[in-house]
């Protein structure tokens, strides 16, 4: 069943299986590019509580654990995530709890750390949710998530790219609409999958808006190893799939915290010449 800010798509039978089965891939983006880039930002878990929003599967639930956290609290509005979650990654001092994430004030817990894997850009009230994390963090405590990129989310049909007809090669991604903010409803295994386009300026507008301070932002790709044994994923080159914001609850409320690393628009937050090495996608 939906909630009122968000779609259960995931208990659909059908689309189920569709993902299910996409995990299991082995040129499986969450797993090679997505997991990789989130663990990197972690901060140290020892001895902290964890709060896993859209814990899906509950496999990073069972790697907070590994990496020290005191205890782990995976939610997640799908029956049919939780109850594989609680099958292959259950243990000690991790719990899984069916739930709606943007009814996290109801928890009435304080976390050290809050992580969200791909599950934000489903959310219809971005700003409330922000609000209701900041106030569950303890003093400044670490908010990690990753979502859909914003130039994945904006065209109204879902993510197009335009190939060379002769060669396969992809040419250049298809844009659309990224200035129109709102609802998209895209096919992906099923149809009607509703999720919300923000652009880049009100993502981080409402993060600053929200109580909250940038420690850091990525864009992961692939590394040119990864793209010579799946070169499909060269594309990742014209658009990144994932946009990852490491966050900080502000000491003062106000997106401003007393370390000068907080992020400053005219900082860069990834190194072009490091990419120097990758290979065209042209």
């Amino acid at each position: 069943m939906d909630s009122p800010n968000l779609q259960n798509i995931f208990d659909n039978e059908t689309f189920f299986a569709g993902y299910a089965a996409l995990r299991r891939q082995p040129a499986n983006y969450n797993l090679l590019i997505e997991h990789p880039a989130m663990e990197a930002l972690l901060p140290d878990l020892n001895g902290k509580s964890v709060l896993d929003l859209g814990c899906g599967f509950g496999e990073n639930c069972e790697t907070y654990r590994e990496l020290g956290a005191r205890e782990v609290l995976g939610i997640d509005l799908s029956e049919k995530m939780l109850t594989v979650a609680r099958v292959e990654h259950s243990g000690s001092g991790i719990a899984y709890r069916r739930m709606d994430m943007t009814e996290i004030a109801s928890l009435n817990q304080r976390f050290d750390v809050v992580v969200s894997s791909l599950a934000i850009h489903y959310i219809r009230d971005y700003a409330s949710l922000l609000r209701d994390i900041c106030a569950c963090l303890a003093p400044q405590g670490i908010f990690l998530y990753s979502q859909e990129h914003p130039l994945v989310t904006a065209p109204q049909a879902g993510p197009d790219y335009a190939f060379d007809p002769q060669t396969g090669a992809p040419l250049y991604y298809r844009l659309d609409h990224y200035t129109c903010g709102g609802e998209r409803s895209v096919e992906w295994f099923v149809e009607d999958v509703r999720k919300y386009h923000r652009t880049f300026s009100e993502l981080v507008n409402t993060i600053l808006q929200t109580g909250f301070r940038i420690l850091q932002m990525e864009e992961p790709v692939p590394p040119p190893e990864m793209v010579q044994t799946y070169p499909a994923m060269r594309k990742e080159y014209h658009k990144p799939s994932f946009l990852i914001f490491k966050l900080q609850k502000a000491v003062d409320g106000l997106g401003r915290g007393e370390s000068s690393t907080a992020f400053e628009p005219g900082r860069e937050v990834l190194n072009h010449e490091n990419l120097s090495g990758l290979p065209s996608a042209e």
